[in-house]
């Protein structure tokens, strides 16, 4: 057992939150270690405006760049292409997200929380520091906290984590496997629609772009069940004439509900992204995406035991919050 963990262990650990950035030289040159890692740390479109030359060399002084065995890195060490080089990144400043994080559930194994909104699940882009992976890490000082999951920044609502390294697969493949019932609640317009309803499309998301789009005519791989609608009266955060949808995402696509409710001519109230694309950076954080993940239902993978868990959505005030788990 101990010598598996040396194994999987990082060749940086954790450290503020934060794991160890591991950048491969390309090729065909070979390159010294102080001029590699300068470029990287050149090209990163986020970047810590203090992170200049000295800065890189004091990274090099305390042996924090290294190999994938953990050997430490002098500033003239020569490269070779396809060599793996790992070191503490240095995120830029981030606007601070004015929410907290919420304690649902706690055990010697997991926690799961009730994520605000504009706090993104794990690090990734511009949103190093302001994540709940990083944040709980430094309010816990447990360093193998790791989501088991993901939602999306703006979306709202139940994230579990993992506690421990060892237990962090068996809890990743029960969400991957779709072994876990999701239930959502949004806010849109109130259409007409009544449940139960089916929604199916076929939905494709690129790389590098912001919005997915649907095929028409494609066979569907995405399908939500519509468990409730219940129109809604007029409230200052939604205003007149909308709904609470009650979904269950029976796939898992990147913005699935978001797509699928802008397909029904219902669109998340808020959305910055459907039905339009909003430019980057223009947040308000008095109007969250009226989207929150209000139920998580599964068979505990270590244990077997069942487990349910539940929080408000924004619609609680209005409407009590009934559960329907289906198939």
């Amino acid at each position: 057992m101990a010598r598996r963990k040396a194994k999987n262990a990082p060749p940086l650990p954790p450290r503020g939150g934060l794991g160890a950035s591991r950048v491969r030289l390309p090729g065909p040159e070979p390159l010294e270690a102080f001029e590699f890692l300068t470029l990287v740390i050149g090209q990163q479109r986020h970047r810590h405006p203090d992170d200049d030359a000295a800065a890189i060399r004091d990274r090099f002084a305390v042996g924090e760049v290294v190999l994938r065995d953990g050997t430490p890195l002098a500033p003239t060490t020569v490269i070779a292409p396809g060599t793996d080089v790992f070191f503490y990144r240095r995120p830029a400043p981030e606007i601070p997200v004015p929410f907290d994080i919420e304690t649902i559930y706690e055990d010697d194994a997991i926690l799961v929380v009730r994520k605000p909104p504009f706090l993104a699940t794990m690090p990734r882009a511009a949103h190093i520091t302001e994540t709940a992976t990083v944040r709980l890490r430094r309010a816990t000082g447990n360093e193998e906290l790791t989501p088991a999951h993901r939602l999306d920044r703006l979306t709202t609502g139940l994230l579990l984590l993992t506690k421990r390294r060892d237990i962090r697969g068996a809890y990743q493949q029960l969400f991957a496997s779709r072994s876990v019932h999701k239930l959502y609640e949004a806010i849109g317009a109130d259409t007409g629609l009544r449940a139960p309803a089916r929604w199916e499309h076929h939905l494709v998301k690129n790389p590098g772009q912001v919005a997915a789009h649907l095929i028409e005519g494609a066979t569907p791989n995405s399908v939500t069940f519509v468990r409730d609608v219940t129109p809604l009266p007029p409230d200052p955060l939604w205003g007149a004439g909308a709904a609470r949808y009650l979904l269950e995402p029976i796939t898992g696509k990147t913005h699935q509900l978001r797509v699928h409710m802008n397909a029904a001519g219902a669109p998340i109230i808020n959305d910055s992204v459907y039905p339009r694309i909003l430019p980057f950076g223009h947040e308000d954080f008095t109007a969250p995406m009226l989207l929150c993940a209000v139920g998580l239902e599964f068979t505990d993978p270590l244990n077997g035991q069942h487990r349910r868990f539940s929080t408000p959505g924004y619609a609680a005030d209005h409407y009590a919050l009934g559960l329907e788990y289906g198939g």
